[in-house]
C-alpha cells in the first residue's frame, strides 16, 4: 500500500461492532436499510467504480469503508472530502454489512433533494418512465438500459423502488449518478401532463390497439416511453392515458419479457426511430 495522503483521515478499526459503521450495518434488511436511509438521508455506493462515480458526480461522502488493498485505487477520491475512512479486514467488513463486499469498498453518501420534473426534462428528447417498479435490480437495470441507449432522464410514480438503494445502483453500474431523475409529484394525470409538455407518450402494454414498438415509435420527435410493474404491468388508468400503446413481437407462446429485457429491447427500438 502507498502511503496515504496525509490529508485523508484514515481509520483502522478492529471491532465490527464499532457505533461509528452504523451507516453500513444489516445490508441485507431491505425494510431496516430503507428506514435508516431515509431517516438519515444517506445512501450506500458499492464497490470501486460506482464509488468513484458517486463521488465524481458530485455527491457528498459522510464516510467510506474498505478493506486495505482497496485504499490505493480509491486514494484520488477519497482526498476529495474529509470523510473519515474506516479500514477493516474484509471478514470483519462483512460481519458489519451481513454479506461479502466482493468488491472491497463502500461508501455512505449524502442524497441531495430531488429535483423538479421542469428541471429534469429541460433538454430532453428520449425519457423513460416507471410505474411501481417494485423490485430495485429491475430499476437499476432500467436506468443501466436508458443510459446505454441515450435517454436523457427517467420519470419515476410514487411507489416506484429507490433508484438509491444499494442494489439498485449496484446493477446500474451508477447510471442514476449520471441520469437526470425525479419522482413524479402527480400519478393519475401524469401521462397527460407529458403530453402537454410535447412529449408522445407509448406505453408498453398488451393492449388490443397496441402495435410494433418499432411502428409506435416512428416519426415521434419527444418520446417518453412508458413501463409498468413487473407483475401487473401498468394500471388502467396509465394504459388509457398514454398517446400510443406497443409491444414488443414475439414468437407464439411468449406474450412479455420481464421489465428490465423489455425496457432495453424497447430503448433499443426507441434510439434507432
Amino acid at each position: 500500500m502507498a502511503d496515504p495522503d496525509p490529508t485523508v483521515e484514515i481509520i483502522e478499526l478492529d471491532d465490527p461492532g464499532d457505533p461509528r459503521l452504523a451507516d453500513y450495518r444489516d445490508l441485507r434488511d431491505v425494510e431496516l436499510r430503507k428506514h435508516l436511509e431515509a431517516e438519515h438521508g444517506l445512501f450506500l455506493a458499492e464497490g470501486e467504480k460506482v464509488v468513484r462515480r458517486a463521488v465524481e458526480a458530485g455527491y457528498e461522502a459522510r464516510s467510506f469503508l474498505m478493506a486495505p488493498r482497496w485504499l490505493d485505487g480509491l486514494s484520488d477520491v477519497l482526498a476529495r472530502g474529509d470523510a473519515p475512512v474506516y479500514v477493516l479486514s474484509e471478514a470483519m467488513i462483512e460481519q458489519v454489512t451481513g454479506f461479502h463486499v466482493h468488491r472491497g469498498a463502500l461508501a455512505s453518501l449524502h442524497r441531495r433533494p430531488l429535483p423538479s420534473v421542469e428541471e429534469v426534462l429541460e433538454g430532453a428528447r428520449s425519457v423513460l418512465v416507471l410505474e411501481d417498479l417494485v423490485d430495485h435490480t429491475n430499476v437499476g437495470a432500467v436506468f443501466r438500459s436508458g443510459a446505454a441507449l441515450g435517454f436523457d432522464a427517467v420519470l419515476l410514480s410514487p411507489r416506484c423502488a429507490d433508484p438509491l438503494y444499494r442494489r439498485s445502483i449496484k446493477v446500474g453500474m451508477g447510471a442514476v449518478f449520471s441520469t437526470p431523475w425525479t419522482r413524479l409529484p402527480d400519478w393519475y394525470d401524469a401521462l397527460p401532463a407529458l403530453s402537454r409538455r410535447g412529449f408522445t407518450t407509448v406505453a408498453l402494454t398488451l393492449g388490443p390497439d397496441s402495435v410494433p414498438i418499432e411502428e409506435a415509435v416512428a416519426g415521434v420527435d419527444r418520446l417518453a416511453l412508458v413501463l409498468g410493474s413487473e407483475g401487473h404491468g401498468l394500471s388502467a388508468r396509465w394504459e388509457a392515458s398514454a398517446d400510443r400503446r406497443a409491444i414488443i413481437p414475439m414468437a407464439a407462446g411468449i406474450d412479455s419479457l420481464n421489465v428490465a429485457a423489455a425496457s432495453a429491447v424497447a430503448c433499443y427500438a426507441a434510439a434507432r426511430r
